[in-house]
């Protein structure tokens, strides 16, 4: 009981916090027009040199579907059945409901707002705000944090936050896009654990 405490303590603030990170980056999904700041830093990440386009595209696998399949079997094969079951089952659904937020925000990808973006690789298709790799990736990476050592905790946060970065460099999502997707994988993934800790301190 202890422990569920502590754990609550802990995912209570990230559920917080991510909830207002997710707010904040929708107002500003939700107006007509694209804030200059917004547009500036778009065009600065944007247009950095092609040459970082390998490695960005593979970092960015962290918030694929893929990506889930691959961290949730990691985990299994470490021994590790919860944390793979609560990687793998928030991973997907966090990837379907990114996309039915899509809707109701409406917001089109960069090309749609600035003019001359730089797309690398294949085209994003469908609607900007969330961007549902950026939520996967911090998704998974706050799920696992509990369960890792501090090297694991850095590469999973960190690969989070390149594929938000790397989102905007292919030319797939705006600022507000990505953040707004990494508040709403940290509200998910504090969600998951708490719901996981309070399970496995009931059947105790």
């Amino acid at each position: 009981m202890r422990n569920l405490s502590r754990h609550l303590r802990t995912t209570a603030p990230a559920v917080a916090a991510g909830a207002a990170v997710f707010a904040v980056a929708g107002a500003a999904a939700r107006h007509p027009q694209l804030h200059p700041s917004e547009q500036q830093i778009f065009k600065t990440v944007n247009e950095l040199p092609d040459g970082a386009h390998r490695p960005v595209w593979l970092v960015m696998q962290a918030g694929s579907l893929g990506g889930v399949g691959v961290a949730s079997a990691v985990a299994a094969a470490t021994g590790r059945r919860s944390l793979a079951m609560a990687l793998g089952v928030a991973g997907s659904v966090v990837w379907g409901k990114a996309k039915l937020v899509k809707r109701l925000y409406g917001r089109g990808r960069p090309a749609d707002h600035v003019e001359g973006s730089t797309i690398r690789g294949r085209p994003a298709s469908g609607l900007g705000f969330p961007s549902g790799h950026a939520a996967v990736a911090m998704t998974l990476a706050t799920i696992a944090y509990p369960d890792v050592g501090h090297a694991a905790r850095v590469v999973a946060f960190g690969a989070a936050t390149l594929t938000a970065f790397g989102r905007v460099y292919v030319g797939a999502h705006l600022p507000a896009d990505v953040i707004g997707g990494l508040g709403m994988g940290l509200a998910a993934g504090a969600v998951t654990n708490a719901a996981r800790f309070s399970r496995a301190s009931s059947s105790r």
